[in-house]
């Protein structure tokens, strides 16, 4: 299993609006840069991520699965853009800040320390841990 982050502006889609979706999911689509799209690409069934409030909050507020391969992103007609499905699998008991992220220094060569702007990005094992116990999960 490989680990992500999916970054979202909560005013644009929130973890609440994620939860509502249940386990059909929701296709994470609208994501143009070709590196963020790759990491799509890359994903398997099953695999986790940490759904990502970027730009209010800018924290990690839960964990996701991935519940369909890659496809093509329905909100465009460019076939260059394809996107995954995720479904919520569960809150972290608190939010883990970037602050916070970023004070860690286990977590110093995380994507999202060195490269915040991707909006899907690889999170390494033991990054996921550490962040899951930070989370209380």
């Amino acid at each position: 299993m490989a680990y992500w982050l999916f970054k979202s502006e909560p005013d644009t889609w929130s973890w609440e609006q994620q939860l509502a979706k249940g386990d059909a999911g929701e296709e994470w689509h609208g994501v143009r840069n070709y590196q963020a799209r790759n990491n799509m690409r890359a994903m398997k069934l099953g695999d986790r991520g940490f759904f990502y409030h970027s730009n209010i909050g800018k924290e990690v507020v839960g964990v996701v699965e991935v519940c369909a391969l890659s496809h093509p992103d329905s909100t465009t007609d460019d076939p260059r853009w394809d996107c995954v499905d995720i479904k919520a699998v569960e809150a972290l008991r608190r939010p883990v800040s970037l602050d916070e992220i970023k004070a860690d220094e286990r977590l110093a060569e995380m994507v999202l320390v060195k490269n915040s702007r991707l909006s899907v990005q690889p999170v390494t094992e033991t990054e996921w841990k550490i962040i899951r116990e930070l989370g209380g999960l």
